[in-house]
């Protein structure tokens, strides 16, 4: 047998042969039409919590999904919901719903911050949240996700309390935030 040696590739070549397959990887449609854009969701989501629920019936334990989210659009309007469902997909649909009935519309500066110093106190979750010029967003846990989709930067949050549930933590940055909702 001869010695096949094969020849380069350019990359200009392997370009082009990757368009007319439809992308870098190939995936496209066999009948050559483009697929349609997909339209971007009105509010962006960030799950929080997703745990596994039980209740005890007289067969044994029937399981289903409990769903905490955060809901926002990046420029003033936030929400915290909590759907359950059997299905996570149906969990996360109806915290999603859930959140959109309880979004409060912030009134922020033009630099995206809060005007003034607010705490809050939801359980026994506590937060403060100061303006911090120049800063960005320094926040941990939830309470980083709830002022993140709310599209508030230059902000210091801080929990004071030792609690670890997420959702009573979002829920007091949301109590915290509602002194400047309008």
């Amino acid at each position: 047998m001869a010695d096949e040696t094969k020849t380069p590739v350019k990359t200009s070549q392997r370009r082009n042969n990757a368009d007319r397959r439809g992308g870098p990887r190939g995936g496209g449609r066999r009948d050559g039409r483009a697929r349609p854009e997909r339209e971007k969701p009105e509010y962006d989501q960030k799950l929080i919590d997703v745990r596994r629920v039980a209740r005890v019936v007289s067969g044994g334990r029937r399981f289903s999904f409990s769903v905490a989210l955060v809901a926002g659009n990046r420029k003033g309007k936030v929400g915290v919901g909590i759907g359950k469902a059997t299905d996570t997909t149906l969990a996360i649909d109806k915290a999603m719903r859930n959140a959109k009935r309880g979004m409060i519309t912030l009134a922020l500066t033009k630099t995206m911050s809060i005007p003034h110093e607010s705490s809050a106190k939801y359980c026994s979750a506590r937060v403060v949240i100061k303006p911090a010029h120049g800063r960005g967003l320094v926040a941990g846990s939830s309470v980083r996700n709830v002022l993140a989709l709310a599209g508030v930067t230059d902000v210091n949050a801080k929990l004071l309390s030792k609690t670890k549930n997420k959702l009573n933590n979002a829920r007091a940055a949301m109590k915290a935030l509602h002194v400047f909702a309008h």
